[in-house]
This record gives structure tokens, sequence and C-alpha cells, in this order.
């Protein structure tokens, strides 16, 4: 819900733009063969006069000189797709603002990334594509989808997103978590009181400055811990049959007690609500932080590499479970739509083209370029194997950061592999230790009061947490929440969950 809100909420700042109908002439089929068009345009792959078919693009991550662009052209040509991509420049700033102020300037491109701000586009002004058919006729796309991504582009089919959930698992280090006598206990039976445990011997006995520490929000915490307080749900389902707001339960008042301890016994960052991301991380590789969560996967990989060339190899990070109580997990997955992904405006003469593009770097030869970089730079073909080089550290996928169908023709060097072992580690426990939320995208007629209530949790949650409120000031937080629209917000969940 978070993912949701925190777009609508952006999506709110941009002033409303007049919707625009465009025409369907479609270049190549979706499924990157000449097949019919989602859209019922053509199907033709090149123009008849052979020029390379230009398709515009916005994507704060992708410089002008990117080779990627460059060998996404190449690969679609030598598939019968002759496209030119052409970057559209954003103004420096919030990206989901500066997009917002470009898409309303009219300038509306072929294929736009976003990163919040595109519910208003896609329900209110109607300028984004419904992806269904296009998805529905590839071959893969469709195959790079998690159930998760499934959902979200039924529930909300204007963005994709090919990649796993940006859910945070907690890290350790191997040498770390080995020399503790309370680090086995904690892997066996990870109860908040032993994670307690084991936070006090990495300060009291380590050396680290405190247990955990986190970038600002209590989110990366709740990571860990929501679930075992019970808050296995944004909205509660209570004995009498209706829904609450799992952050105004007994639950999130009993969790909020025991960050409370954390924070005054020193084994929670009392900076925590001012860090960065980048200053969180430092932490932990500078050894004042002994546990940190970091996204599945690819950032795991990243924290990996970096402890372990700052500390050596053993100081390998380990992936650790989730907190068990009431019930064990990791985050609720928010299955209401996608947080950020691709887009097509409804206006673009070459949707199909568009869509292409897609539909090729999720398939074998561009997920190759997409996730590896360009051969004899970032990687090699040596002996019938992927190697890595020095240089793949630098690369990221932009595109498609699934592994879901990712089968290369030869097999990574062992010495090199795609994923470091806690990497594909952590993605293993977030698939075994997942469940899917009820959040649901809040109407915008209820934004302002989702904002108010949002803001309201935010401020008593951190006071009580640093100790400025206690567990006495509860009821008063509650009866707040619901009078600055909660009631509200409450009743049309409980219209809206079955």
């Amino acid at each position: 819900m978070k993912k949701a809100i925190a777009i609508l909420l952006a999506a709110g700042l941009l002033a409303s733009a007049t919707a625009c109908s465009g025409g369907n002439g479609g270049n190549g089929g979706a499924s990157g063969s000449p097949a019919a068009s989602p859209s019922g345009g053509a199907s033709a792959s090149t123009p008849a006069s052979g020029d390379p078919v230009t398709i515009t693009i916005v994507d704060k991550d992708l410089p002008a000189d990117d080779p990627l662009l460059k060998g996404i052209e190449e690969g679609m040509k030598a598939e019968g797709k002759n496209v030119k991509l052409q970057l559209v420049p954003v103004q420096s700033g919030t990206y989901s603002e500066k997009l917002g102020l470009l898409l309303q300037s009219g300038n509306i491109p072929d294929l736009i990334y976003f990163q919040g701000g595109d519910y208003q586009f896609a329900v209110t002004q109607g300028i984004l594509e419904d992806l269904t058919p296009y998805i529905a006729q590839s071959t893969y796309v469709k195959a790079s989808m998690n159930p998760y991504n499934q959902k979200r582009t039924q529930n909300y089919p204007y963005l994709v997103w090919l990649s796993p959930t940006s859910s945070k698992v907690p890290v350790v280090r191997q040498d770390w978590l080995d020399a503790a006598a309370s680090g086995k206990e904690l892997l066996v039976n990870p109860t908040p009181d032993n994670y307690y445990a084991f936070f006090k011997e990495m300060k009291e006995k380590k050396g680290a400055a405190y247990g955990y520490t986190t970038a600002g929000t209590l989110d990366e915490l709740d990571a860990t811990f929501g679930q075992a307080f019970g808050l296995t749900a944004t909205w509660i389902k209570g004995d009498d049959g209706k829904y609450a707001f799992g952050k105004t339960t007994t639950f999130e008042k009993q969790k909020l007690e025991y960050y409370a301890k954390l924070y005054k016994d020193g084994l929670l960052d009392p900076e925590f609500l001012t860090k960065k991301w980048d200053t969180k991380e430092k932490a932990f590789y500078d050894g004042q932080a002994a546990v940190i969560a970091g996204t599945q996967g690819k950032t795991i990989d990243i924290y990996n590499t970096k402890m372990t060339s700052q500390n050596g190899a053993g100081a390998k990070i380990v992936p650790l479970p989730p907190a068990k109580g009431v019930a064990q997990g990791y985050t609720p997955i928010d299955v209401s739509k996608e947080s950020r992904g691709f887009a097509i405006g409804k206006t673009s003469k070459h949707k199909d083209l568009a869509f292409a593009v897609l539909e090729y770097l999720a398939s074998p030869k561009g997920q190759m370029l997409d996730k590896l970089g360009v051969e004899g730079t970032q990687y090699e073909i040596t002996n019938d194997q992927i190697k890595l080089t020095d240089k793949f550290a630098e690369w990221y996928p932009r595109f498609v950061e699934s592994t879901v169908n990712f089968k290369p023709e030869f097999p990574f060097d062992p010495a090199t592999p795609y994923l470091s072992e806690p990497a594909a580690k952590s993605l293993d426990m977030m698939a075994a230790m997942s469940s899917e939320d009820n959040a649901f995208i809040i109407p915008a007629e209820l934004a302002a009061k989702w904002d108010a209530c949002t803001a309201l949790y935010n401020e008593f949650a951190a006071n009580m947490v640093t100790g400025k409120k206690t567990a006495a000031d509860w009821d008063s937080f509650v009866k707040d929440w619901n009078a600055a629209g909660g009631k509200d917000l409450t009743d049309y969940a409980n219209q809206t969950l079955k």
C-alpha cells in the first residue's frame, strides 16, 4: 500500500492536463514476431523507406551515451525491427514531479519509465495505454513475470516492471554471526527476544555502535519484525469480521514498544530518522551497524561485494530470517499495482514497436545485454562459459531484473556467478517467506485524508520509538487518526475488501 499511496501523493502535486488520443499505427508485433498488432495497426517491422522508426523514451537511469541503447537497436535490427531510440530529457530534480511536468506540456514519449506519479496520467487523464493485450500476445515479457507481477498488471494494466518484488531482507556479516553465541539460536528460533539478544551481543562483544539502522523510516525494521507482532496485512480483520488499519491496532502498539526498547537500550541507531540510504550502508560496511535491510537479489549482491571488498572474504553477508512470533514472514507484498515501471503513451504512433522494445529486452538475447552488458567489456565467453569481468560490477539491469526464465545459452563460470550465494539465498528466502497483502489503491477522493493520516502516524510512531510518546498516548493517537480521515478510510476498506 505504501508504494501505491506514494504514487498517489506524488501525482497529487501535479496539475491536470488535457488527455489526448492518438493513432494506432503499429510497427512490429508485440511478441517480437510479425503477428497481429494488439492495437489493430499494421504489423510491418520497418517502414517502406528502410529508415529506422524513432521510438522516444524517457528514463532517468539512461544516459544518452549508454551502450545499452545501441545494443538494443542493433539487436532489434538483426531481428527485422529497425528502430532508433531517442532519449527525451527531463529536468533535474524529483523525477516523478519533473516527469509530470514533461507530460503536462504535451510531450508524451512512446516509452515512459515511471517511478511514482503514474496514477494521475493512467486513470485521471487517461494518456497511458492498457498493456493487457500486448502482454497477452507476448512471448518473453509474459514469461519473465513472477506471480506478483501478474497480479499487479491484472489490477493495474498500465505499467510493466519485470523485477523481483522490492522487499527488504535483513543481513549481517558471516564472521560476526559465526562468532556470536546468540547467532545460532537466532537462526533456529528468530523471535524478537532472540533478535534483541543478538543485537546486544553485537554491541557489547563485537564493538558495533548499534544493532540495527534504517534509512529514515521504520519500514526496514517492519520488514523484519512486523509479522512477528501480528501485522500480517495492511488491513487486519478483527473477531467482529470488520477490517481495521493495522497501524492502529494493538499489534502496532506492541511493535512500537519493542522498537522503543531497542532505541532506549542503544540497539537501534539513535540517528535512524535522519539516515539516508548511503549513510545507512556506510555504517554497515564500517562496522557501526550490525544489521541493515536491503532489497532482495541484486542489492544484496552489491552489499556482499562491497562488504567483502572492505573487510575480507570472511565478512560475506548472510540474509537473516524474519522474526517469528504471532506470525512469521517478511513485509506482506502489495499487489494492487506496480510501484514503478514502463508505460506506453496512448498518443504514440508506434505502440507495437514500443512494446517490441520491452519484448526484445525480455528475450534471451535482450536479457544477456540488459543483465550482463556488452560482450568483451562486462563479460566474455571463454570455454563455453560466461566469465564476468571487473567492469561487470558497474553494470546493472535497467529493464529486466527478474531472473524468472533467465536461461543463458552458456553457464556462468563458477568463479563469476551472476548472483552471489547471499543474493541467490535472499531471493529464495523471500519466495519461501512472503505473503500477499490486501492493500488497495486509495481513490482520489480519499487521497488527501490518507496523506493526513499517514503524516499523523509517522509523527506519532517516531515519537513513541524515541520516547517522546509512550503506550499511554496510544488511544489518543488512534482517536486523532480516525478524526483526520481514518474512519472514512476504514469504512472504504470494509466496502472494498471481501
